[in-house]
């Protein structure tokens, strides 16, 4: 009889026998997912810096040897959790702008309050794009570099069709909004007196407004 999870030869081919109803994709895809939910929580506290592959298998329960099949490192699995985190940010957003108002003031707010809603519906992912990302040093510094172009270039698409007063180049108001954003972000995450959201999005609205809308 052959262990579950071997590979047997039938006709010359070799076929991967299932282990407890999984194929070994499907596995591999299982322990990923158990990876990037430990890492969800670990790395936004204690922090990257802080956590070792060892409390992350322990965490999601797989192997030291099982983990390195799934990612290089703890440098991997930190970029693979930043993308999963600036996607789903962008999506909502996206999605918001869709739908705001056809006006610049709409636009802003909508989209602006679906950034600072998700971000901070879950105190972990707000963490980990807006403390963790910096803390981390040279690890995310590429994937910084396109999560900030990517949403710069929200901003700048949602006020493309309006004129705009301030004779500035356009893209680095976007990423000056942006930059403003995440500040405001760190000082809600950070701060011994958290600002409520509704504080967060008039200061980011006004903000927009004053570099990109009417002034």
């Amino acid at each position: 009889m052959c262990a579950l999870g071997a590979t047997i030869m039938l006709d010359g081919w070799n076929v991967n026998r299932s282990y407890r109803g999984m194929s070994a994709e499907q596995r591999l895809a299982d322990r990923r997912e158990r990876l990037m939910t430990a890492a969800y929580t670990l790395y936004a506290k204690p922090g990257f810096a802080a956590t070792t592959i060892e409390r992350l298998c322990s965490e999601a329960r797989i192997s030291n040897r099982a983990f390195y099949e799934c990612f290089g490192g703890r440098e991997e699995l930190l970029r693979a959790l930043h993308e999963r985190c600036v996607e789903e940010s962008l999506a909502v957003v996206a999605k918001a702008l869709e739908e705001a108002p056809a006006s610049i003031e709409g636009r802003a707010r909508a989209g602006i309050r679906a950034y600072i809603e998700f971000a901070t519906a879950d105190w972990r992912r707000a963490r980990i794009m807006h403390v963790e990302v910096r803390r981390s040093g040279d690890v995310l510094a590429v994937s910084r570099q396109r999560a900030v172009d990517a949403f710069a270039r929200l901003v700048q698409d949602a006020s493309a069709d309006f004129p705009q007063a301030a004779p500035v180049n356009p893209r680095l108001l976007a990423l000056g909004v942006v930059g403003a954003l995440q500040e405001l972000l760190i000082e809600w995450l950070l701060s011994e007196e958290q600002p409520e959201i509704d504080e967060l999005v008039a200061a980011a609205v006004h903000i927009f407004n004053r570099s990109l809308g009417d002034t």
